[in-house]
């Protein structure tokens, strides 16, 4: 799958996501793209857009995306928490659908 990962979550999170193309919203130099260019940005170039972004889902028009967001619950986007939900990150990825949100983490 080709991910992005949102800006909010660290550049070192990409390597535990391993058999995946995962590109950052940062490496691409994208940092400070408002969410709506963002998510037109990422159309046909990605498959599943993972964010710590808890509103996004209130600020996005999510069935008409070509791709799939999840949004990762964790205490803070520190590597001790989201490493733990890399699991639970992989299953959501595989269940990936395009206009299609989850959740992972608590």
């Amino acid at each position: 799958m080709r991910i992005l990962l949102d800006e909010n979550i660290p550049i070192d999170f990409a390597a535990e996501l391993q058999g995946h193309e995962v590109s950052t919203v940062v490496e691409l130099g994208w940092s400070g793209v408002l969410n709506g260019e963002l998510m037109r940005r990422a159309r046909d170039r990605f498959e599943v857009f993972v964010t710590l972004d808890r509103n996004i889902e209130f600020q996005q028009n999510i069935p008409v995306l070509s791709f799939g967001i999840i949004i990762v619950r964790a205490l803070s986007n520190r590597m001790i928490h989201l490493r733990p939900l890399t699991s639970a990150i992989l299953v959501a990825v595989s269940a990936a659908k395009p206009g299609q949100l989850q959740k992972v983490g608590t």
